[in-house]
């Protein structure tokens, strides 16, 4: 398995255990507050390693992280909405599935030219993430065409951000990273003031939202790197596996059960990450 994958992979990792613990401390606090806590912490944490590491970032750079942080806070605001409206068995499968297919066709469209056997990993890996990702509680609401829009948006604002990451130069250092955090930081509370929702945050919610944080902030970096060993279509849809992580979690951590569909759906993604490496 190449560095490529690998690092692909750690950035599923990285943001699926970022989304476990903001998903516990919004339990306890409201969600604006964890995420603008976390895109802080995050753009702290990448600011003061970027001044420390060598990094020579240009303007173009600077300009994706801009798209990057544009991205992100729109995937998380819509994420977040459809949420809030109790539609979260509809938001999440078609956000995953959408920041993953997004990366695919925008390689294709700038000469990214797969083989067959990856071909046969994203195709399986999509159906794999729904699966994962698909809320089966019987007590949500039926799927409407409100949450239909939130989740693909939510995939959309994902999407960009893994397509823009992938654009931000190898030696380009830290700092971008630290300007997409904090723009992201910026827009959610534009949109949370917009609709008067709480978002400054109390003490209780800095350790759950800076946990949070630094985990998707590594997550945006190991998924950057990796972007610059493999392919853009490849590192999204790898990176798109986050969903797995957050539901292991809540089943190690929480008690929570694993349906049948899930089950399959990580079946099925373990077949899709084997047939991405062997490709």
């Amino acid at each position: 398995m190449n560095l490529g994958i690998l690092l692909a992979l750690s950035s599923a990792l990285a943001y699926g255990a970022a989304d476990f613990i903001g998903g516990a401390g919004s339990r306890r606090y409201s969600s604006w507050q964890v995420v603008l806590v976390g895109q802080a912490a995050g753009a702290l944490v990448m600011l003061v390693a970027g001044l420390t590491l060598p990094g020579s970032p240009a303007t173009p750079d600077f300009a994706w992280a801009l798209l990057a942080g544009v991205g992100s806070a729109t995937g998380s605001i819509f994420l977040f909405r459809g949420l809030a409206r109790g539609r979260m068995g509809l938001v999440a499968p078609i956000s995953a599935v959408g920041a993953a297919v997004l990366p695919v066709l925008v390689g294709v469209v700038v000469g990214e030219r797969p083989s067959w056997l990856v071909w046969v990993g994203v195709l399986a890996a999509l159906p794999g993430i729904w699966l994962i990702s698909r809320e089966t509680a019987p007590d949500r609401p039926e799927r409407t065409r409100g949450a239909l829009v939130d989740g693909a948006i939510a995939g959309v604002g994902f999407g960009i951000l893994f397509i823009a990451l992938a654009q931000i130069q190898a030696d380009a250092g830290l700092l971008p990273l630290a300007a997409n955090q904090l723009i992201g930081a910026i827009l959610t509370v534009l949109a949370a003031t917009s609709l008067r929702q709480r978002w400054r945050p109390c003490r209780g919610v800095v350790g759950w939202g800076s946990a949070s944080g630094v985990l998707g902030a590594l997550g945006t970096l190991a998924f950057m790197v990796a972007t610059g060993v493999t392919s853009l279509g490849i590192a999204g849809v790898l990176a798109s596996l986050y969903p797995a992580v957050t539901v292991l979690l809540a089943a190690g951590v929480l008690g929570e059960r694993i349906g049948t569909g899930q089950r399959t759906g990580l079946g099925i993604c373990t077949l899709a990450v084997a047939a991405l490496a062997l490709g």
